[in-house]
């Protein structure tokens, strides 16, 4: 009883805060005191060194700020290089499959021309060995054989008249030098001086009238060589564009028929509806060359008459008056046919292409 009564006394007697710590006013000062020494003396948050384990820690805790920043760029580099490699990734693998697409569109046509190829070359035997038909339009073949006909004789025609050029040529260039040849001799030989000097006008004058002579053959072969080879040459390529065409047409033609005479069931009607398509794609093809190949006979035709008529307007007249000694004439047929003479020496190359 009295023990209990003590011990109440004695817990009466402790004082008791305001938060129901305990302890004296002088520890409380103490203890902010310590508070304001921590504060000041402690880590500066704007410093390079980060205290690792708390304040007042061991040396090896201190980790530099630098190397965090390091850390950082590494881990920012290998991000960007996981991002860039999946990039690249996604590129090889968009590029493979463009590569694949690529390849399958050439071997699909690779396919296709070998099939063409197959079924062309059946064709072309069949009509060779007379076991296969084939279309043909009369009309427009005897025009295509009267155009080749023609190509050959206009052919020889400008290859003679090359010839003509190449040795009248070769005439004037002696004219030239056996007219000097007079003129140096006239010089030179006062007995013979008027016979040399004569000689020598009347070469120099055949010269002059040569080298006008030249000019206009020279300008009929250029107009007959362009209306043989590149005129006659355009027409006969699209005649053989058609003719490639027609043999096309009758190769699906054939083939068509052949699968009309086979059985019904679905794979064979399958195969018909793709042959009709392919006899329906070669016909058109077949029909829009065969219709260019009659425009351009008609054209050709109108262009080959209009050019030869002056053409040979143009050489009948330079050879008459040439040959007649008709010197005027010859300079009218030239300007009546804009015929330029190149001056001389033109033909030869500039001093710059020798070196």
């Amino acid at each position: 009883m009295a023990e209990g009564i003590m011990s109440k006394a004695a817990t009466m007697e402790i004082p008791i805060n305001s938060n129901g710590d305990t302890g004296t006013q002088a520890e409380d000062d103490s203890l902010e005191q310590d508070l304001q020494q921590v504060m000041v003396s402690g880590p500066n948050l704007n410093e390079t060194n980060i205290v690792s384990g708390g304040y007042g820690g061991p040396a090896g805790g201190i980790i530099p700020t630098s190397s965090i920043k390091d850390i950082r760029t590494k881990s920012r580099a290998a991000n960007l290089q996981r991002s860039s490699g999946g990039a690249n990734h996604n590129a090889c693998g968009a590029s493979e499959e463009v590569s694949r697409g690529v390849a399958v569109e050439k071997l699909d046509s690779v396919k296709k021309w070998g099939i063409n190829t197959y079924k062309c070359t059946k064709q072309m035997f069949s009509e060779r060995f007379g076991r296969g038909s084939r279309t043909v339009d009369l009309e427009l073949e005897a025009q295509i054989e009267v155009l080749r006909d023609t190509k050959s004789k206009y052919e020889n025609i400008l290859r003679l008249a090359t010839a003509l050029t190449e040795h009248f040529h070769s005439m004037v260039q002696t004219q030239q030098a056996l007219g000097d040849a007079f003129t140096d001799l006239s010089q030179k030989s006062p007995e013979l001086q008027d016979e040399f000097g004569y000689n020598a006008e009347t070469q120099k004058l055949l010269c002059r009238n040569g080298e006008s002579l030249l000019g206009a053959i020279s300008f009929f072969v250029s107009s007959v060589d362009t209306l043989v080879n590149k005129t006659m040459e355009d027409t006969l390529m699209t005649i053989k564009h058609y003719e490639n065409a027609r043999l096309e047409f009758d190769a699906y033609r054939s083939d068509l028929e052949e699968l009309s005479l086979g059985p019904r069931d679905s794979a064979a009607v399958v195969r018909m509806e793709m042959a009709q398509h392919e006899y329906q794609v070669h016909r058109d093809k077949y029909e829009r060359l065969r219709s260019d190949v009659t425009i351009k006979l008609k054209f050709l035709d109108e262009n080959k008459v209009k050019v030869m008529h002056k053409q040979l307007l143009l050489f009948h007249n330079a050879i008459s008056a040439y040959f007649a000694g008709n010197q005027q004439q010859l300079e009218q047929t030239l300007v009546q046919f804009n015929v330029k003479l190149k001056p001389p020496g033109s033909d030869k190359p500039s001093w710059l292409e020798e070196q």
